[in-house]
């Protein structure tokens, strides 16, 4: 088990647990690297069918590590910097096969909201805060918070968020949409991990394809992302985990899906 990011296997999750708690979780190239790392490492794992990334300590993420970003300003031209390396993994868990929940245990801010907005679902402690925060630094987002966030929330509030830096408390984004679900400080672990063995029960082959199809349609005229929806569920009646459901149903038990 790595010291910057825990990975854990419990039944069917994994759970990766950003572990720089002194740095407030700041995301640096070893973090990275061991994400990248364990993603291809679960995307593998045909056991594992959910992921829950969260941190430990008072933030989930508090931004990039700034001496690693100020780094970059001193290479060569065209030589990959942090911020290269960082959306290469972001789009690598925003694009991944397997459900995400980010579970937000506290602080999240800049590079920190833009991680937990690659996940497919957030849940949120209590005492989490959100922000963009990069207004307050002079700094531009650099992976996702300018492009991203006015896609998941009202372009109005993603504005507010952008322009003024302000935090705001996950229970005021659940009511803007980014955030799915508040728990208490002391139950959000536990909560994070019963939604994810809740989805871990689904045909993954279909939550792959609904989850393609959803990421996808964003970017869609709704004629053509109902065309893509038509053109994935022809590919899904095929498959054995459809008519596993099917039967389960039939014979009123519950389903034994395999992923195919």
């Amino acid at each position: 088990m790595s010291e910057i990011l825990q990975y854990e296997i419990v039944g069917p999750v994994a759970r990766l647990t950003l572990n720089r708690p002194r740095a407030m979780n700041a995301l640096n190239l070893a973090t990275l690297d061991e994400l990248e790392h364990c993603l291809d490492d679960i995307a593998r794992n045909d056991e594992l069918r959910v992921v829950i990334l969260t941190g430990n300590g008072p933030a989930f993420c508090a931004g990039a590590d700034l001496k690693e970003v100020l780094a970059g300003a001193s290479l060569a031209a065209g030589e990959a910097d942090f911020l290269d390396r960082a959306n290469q993994v972001f789009s690598q868990l925003r694009n991944f096969p397997k459900p995400v929940i980010a579970a937000l245990n506290g602080v999240t801010m800049a590079g920190g909201l833009e991680l937990a907005m690659c996940a497919d679902i957030v849940v949120a402690a209590q005492s989490a805060t959100l922000a963009d925060a990069h207004a307050n630094f002079g700094v531009y987002p650099g992976a996702g918070g300018a492009a991203i966030l006015p896609r998941l929330i009202p372009l109005n509030m993603a504005m507010y968020l952008l322009l003024t830096g302000r935090s705001l408390s996950a229970t005021e984004m659940k009511v803007y949409g980014l955030v799915c679900e508040v728990h208490s400080d002391t139950e959000l672990a536990s909560a994070a991990l019963t939604l994810a063995q809740h989805i871990a029960k689904k045909s993954p082959i279909a939550l792959r394809r609904m989850k393609e199809v959803a990421r996808a349609s964003a970017d869609k005229s709704r004629d053509d992302a109902l065309l893509h929806e038509q053109v994935m569920l022809r590919q899904h009646l095929r498959s054995t985990d459809f008519q596993e459901g099917l039967q389960a149903f039939g014979e009123k038990r519950a389903p034994n899906f395999k992923g195919r």
